[in-house]
């Protein structure tokens, strides 16, 4: 893996103006922090920090840090992102030590195309799409591959279908479903009206019932 370099500007002062005026001359306000390291403000160059993050590794990327004649391994481990443009407006970047693991969400891609789903009309239904995982921060895979070839109306494939590489380890339940074969929609409706439609015949049915129970109840009142 490549090494990337960012190098940030220590000291930066504080409060929201500080902050808005650091932005428009192209800055993005942070901090470093991680054991053994005390929170440093600091600032870095908007361009440098989105071509840092914008490698096949993402989010998850190794990033050596230059702050004040000091260096540090670090991953950026939050972004604030500006409501509407979607620009990073602050990050924290974590202190990490190549030899320990830690923890990533990797993006989960589907490969392969379903094709007796497909031809079943069948709704192919995505419900994880990315994986907590563990590893060397140097062996975080940029995204996992799972092949949906097989896949048809009723089943799902696991996350303990996902092939994890060497080194990559998680701890997510191996029975959490992360795609599933749906039924075609039209099917699912009309599979929902046909059970409204018999709860209605059975209502009707049990008030037959209880009335006729009831019925019995008077007369033999009446009759004693």
């Amino acid at each position: 893996m490549a090494e990337l370099t960012l190098k940030a500007d220590a000291g930066r002062p504080t409060g929201s103006s500080a902050a808005r005026r650091m932005r428009l001359a192209g800055r993005v306000p942070g901090v470093v922090y991680g054991p053994g390291v005390d929170p440093i403000p600091l600032s870095v160059s908007a361009r440098e920090l989105r071509a840092a993050l914008s490698t096949e590794a993402g989010i998850n990327a190794v990033v050596t840090l230059q702050v004040a004649g000091d260096r540090f391994i670090t991953m950026a481990r939050e972004l604030q992102r500006h409501p509407v443009r979607g620009n990073v407006t602050h990050v924290d970047f974590q202190v990490v030590d190549p030899n320990r693991e830690v923890s990533a969400d990797v993006p989960v891609n589907l490969s392969g195309e379903a094709v007796e789903l497909h031809r079943a009309d069948g709704v192919l239904d995505q419900q994880m799409f990315a994986l907590t995982i563990k590893a060397r921060p140097t062996e975080i895979p940029p995204s996992l591959e799972l092949d949906i070839s097989g896949l048809v109306i009723g089943a799902a494939l696991r996350v303990s279908d996902i092939t994890l590489p060497p080194g990559v380890s998680t701890d997510v339940d191996p029975e959490t479903v992360v795609v599933a074969g749906q039924a075609p929609r039209v099917q699912a409706i009309e599979g929902e009206a046909a059970e409204g439609e018999a709860a209605e015949g059975q209502a009707p049915a049990a008030e037959r019932e209880a009335g006729a129970e009831a019925a019995a109840g008077d007369e033999s009142s009446a009759g004693s």
